[in-house]
């Protein structure tokens, strides 16, 4: 079964104002809305509470094996980075097997592990050497790509959105808050496709470090809480099918694990 866990926004209290509504965000309670709108949320380990997703930014070519493959030279590439929307998340549970819908308009469907991590806070122009400062915990994760509708946006020298930006891409596993896991700068990462491994590597092999990766990003955007960052995938890359099971594993995280229906 797909996992999800989402808390949906209230409303209530005084209505705002078109104009100051436009001028400037308002607090949850003082807001009247037509409709609700869930707030997409990832369970904290050892915590009651939920992670709140304010956006997600992923890594491309973060692996000089994987940037070669897709075609790339990794030691003239400056970092690039492209956003899902918050809604395609999907919860994966410790030790079960969610569902995974295979989605529409594709015949080349790929699976991507990466470490993923999320922020407490943010700012722009966030030096190397405090960005770690900012990560409030880490995940698994997986950047689910309809490759085919990729290289075709590429060959076009069109946006990547429909390759990449779509309902349920970003599966993961629950946040383990700093403290009870330390900062990941290595560590082996793996992905099997019905027991037979796929993509193997060691977080080591990145070229360019989630601090750099903080860095880099916040040179562009001014990064929050509630944000999070897939951290780039190995080599070896690849399609799954219908009935495929995937399994991630990272030292040190649970394993997460889909299935393709």
């Amino acid at each position: 079964m797909t996992l999800t866990r989402r808390t949906m926004l209230g409303s209530g209290g005084a209505a705002a104002t078109l104009a100051a509504s436009a001028v400037q965000a308002q607090p949850v309670a003082t807001v009247k809305t037509p409709f609700a709108v869930a707030q997409t949320t990832i369970p904290i380990v050892g915590s009651q509470d939920l992670f709140p997703v304010r956006r997600i930014y992923c890594i491309g070519r973060n692996y000089a094996a994987h940037a070669r493959e897709m075609g790339s030279d990794p030691t003239r590439e400056p970092p690039f980075f492209f956003q899902k929307p918050t809604d395609a998340i999907q919860l994966v549970k410790p030790g079960e097997v969610a569902d995974h819908p295979y989605p529409s308009l594709t015949k080349n469907y790929h699976y991507e592990v990466e470490l993923v991590a999320a922020l407490k806070s943010g700012g722009r122009n966030i030096p190397i050497d405090k960005a770690l400062d900012h990560v409030f915990g880490y995940a698994l994760g997986l950047d689910m790509t309809r490759r085919d509708l990729q290289r075709a946006s590429g060959d076009e020298k069109k946006p990547w959105e429909i390759g990449k930006s779509f309902d349920n891409s970003a599966p993961i596993g629950p946040i383990h808050p700093v403290g009870t896991v330390e900062h990941f700068t290595k560590g082996a990462i793996s992905l099997s496709v019905n027991g037979t491994v796929k993509q193997n590597s060691n977080l080591s092999h990145m070229i360019w470090s989630v601090a750099e990766q903080i860095s880099k990003l916040s040179e562009a955007f001014e990064l929050k809480a509630g944000d999070i960052i897939y951290s780039g995938t190995p080599e070896n890359v690849g399609p799954v099918v219908k009935g495929d099971v995937i399994l991630c594993k990272l030292d040190g995280l649970p394993d997460v694990s889909i299935k393709i229906i």
